[in-house]
């Protein structure tokens, strides 16, 4: 793996300051002197790092003012928006809008699916189901997690939709750490089994229409359980 340069390091740990809240959103960020003391680096190398995340629109500069951060709404680097939803502290808007994205890609994979799934894949989405009600029995989480992913891998692939998977694939950290935090909750783990048995009975079907409603159904309640088992909760 090639070594960060000086300036990317350096933007990299601004970054980090940034999400985890060091820095909020319309703060200003230290200046150049500053950083450049902090890092042991040129003012130089510091200002093409802060060029850097001005060029992703996670800073912006006011002449006169200072440089400032911007709410997460304006950010232009797709890693960077997923690094703050893995990593940040005020998380919530990133976890519900998550949801939204899925939907709107999951439902439409789905419907493409099942015109497309072969029989192996939809005795894989069952053997998935079966794998989180084992899982589920024994509380097993990172099981449950896992065989959950996988389940909407499948249907991902399936859709024969290139741009879908490779759209996918840069979340699948981000998933992995929601999944995770709302398959904790037992109630959360049986809702999700019912879904993912209704969406599996759909594909099995061939029909287009009940396999989105049923992907459709699975990420409503997947942002109902976010909103009160998990938020209300916090």
């Amino acid at each position: 793996m090639a070594r960060k340069s000086l300036v990317g390091v350096v933007a990299d740990e601004l970054l980090d300051r940034i999400i985890d809240g060091e820095f909020p959103p319309g703060s200003t960020v230290p200046g150049e002197h500053e950083l450049s003391a902090r890092h042991e680096v040129s003012r130089m190398t510091v200002r093409e790092a802060m060029k850097t995340l001005q060029a992703q629109r996670i800073l912006s500069v006011e002449r006169g003012r200072g440089t400032f951060v911007n709410p997460l709404s304006r950010w232009a680097s797709l890693e960077a928006v997923l690094r703050a939803a893995a990593e940040g502290k005020n998380d919530a808007d990133a976890s519900i809008q998550l949801i939204e994205l899925r939907r709107m890609l999951e439902t439409g994979a789905c419907e493409l699916a099942a015109r497309r799934i072969a029989e192996e894949d939809i005795t894989a989405l069952f053997n998935y189901v079966s794998a989180m009600k084992a899982a589920n029995s024994i509380n097993d989480v990172a099981a449950f997690v896992e065989a959950d992913l996988a389940f909407h891998d499948v249907i991902l692939r399936a859709s024969g939709n290139v741009f879908v998977s490779v759209l996918f694939e840069p979340l699948h950290r981000v998933l992995e750490k929601r999944r995770t935090e709302t398959s904790a909750v037992p109630q959360i783990q049986e809702h999700a089994i019912g879904h993912h048995q209704n969406i599996a009975e759909a594909l099995r079907s061939r029909d287009s229409v009940r396999s989105r409603e049923a992907m459709d159904a699975h990420m409503q309640q997947t942002l109902d359980d976010l909103k009160q088992l998990v938020l209300e909760a916090k």
